[in-house]
């Protein structure tokens, strides 16, 4: 199982194919298996000639162990990015996330654009402050996973009008509450429910106008954690972005998977299939 060590962790990471690098961050409490979810079947044909990279990030997945608390945020993962792409001897990436994943490329974007060969955004749930209705939903999962602990607290969670709000309108937003309760490391990674949901990847959206490498934004309605309007607003202050709608998780979960993979194996074959021919041809 391949790990690199930094800052006194050791950060569990996949890599799969050859080629240009595409680096993606995974969501709040997921892991890097939900990235190569996204391989899983088809995109792996529209990334040929790519390499496809991501990591567990402080208090998630396999990443141990917890580390300084203080350093559970948006920005400290954009470094660990960074110093990630440096052990991996990689120059320069298409960065991509969902979600937390997101707002770590936004804030890496922002900080290390020399670094950047595009930018993918899916379903983005940070701007430039966070989003009230989250930071409402996390701060509740941790209180109740301090006060009673990771599995009563569910049982006490799912019977609250919040939770029952949430599974109607959004089956996989509820899982995903569901999936904070669910993780192993629960009690002993609070933190990063308490620290992430207030972060954000910048404070001033007229920063995002600085960035001008090909990006793509996903989103979808009828997904209180990750509003259509967020990725409205990000994509219309990234010149040129293109904003694409998929199908939302609780209409269909399978055509929203289909949907991101043939979105991003486009957006990828449209802007970097050159450089990925000239790879071929020098090799």
């Amino acid at each position: 199982m391949p790990y690199f060590a930094h800052d006194g962790l050791e950060f569990h990471f996949r890599s799969e194919g050859q080629g240009i690098p595409v680096v993606w961050q995974h969501g709040l409490g997921s892991d890097v298996d939900q990235t190569f979810a996204l391989l899983e079947p088809g995109l792996e044909q529209e990334l040929s000639g790519f390499q496809f990279v991501g990591f567990d990030a402080r208090a998630h997945g396999r990443t141990r162990p917890l580390g300084d608390p203080k350093k559970i945020g948006i920005a400290a993962s954009a470094d660990d990015l960074r110093d990630f792409l440096d052990d991996r001897k990689i120059d320069r990436a298409v960065i991509g996330g969902i979600s937390m994943g997101a707002a770590i490329a936004l804030n890496f974007a922002l900080r290390y654009p020399e670094r950047l060969l595009g930018l993918i955004f899916s379903r983005p749930a940070w701007l430039d402050r966070p989003h009230p209705e989250n930071l409402r939903i996390f701060t509740h999962i941790s209180q109740y996973i301090l006060k009673y602990g990771s599995a009563k607290g569910l049982e006490e969670f799912r019977r609250t009008p919040e939770y029952e709000r949430l599974a109607r309108e959004s089956p996989d937003c509820a899982q995903v509450v569901v999936n904070h309760f669910e993780f192993p490391r629960a009690e002993e990674c609070v933190v990063r429910l308490e620290r992430i949901p207030h972060d954000a990847p910048s404070h001033d959206r007229s920063e995002w106008k600085t960035l001008s490498v090909p990006t793509l934004v996903l989103a979808n309605h009828q997904d209180p954690i990750h509003p259509w309007d967020f990725a409205e607003t990000l994509a219309a202050q990234i010149p040129g972005a293109m904003l694409r709608e998929v199908t939302a998780k609780s209409v269909d979960v399978d055509r929203h998977a289909e949907d991101v993979r043939r979105h991003i194996g486009e957006f990828l074959s449209k802007n970097f299939a050159l450089e990925t021919r000239d790879r071929h041809a020098s090799a």
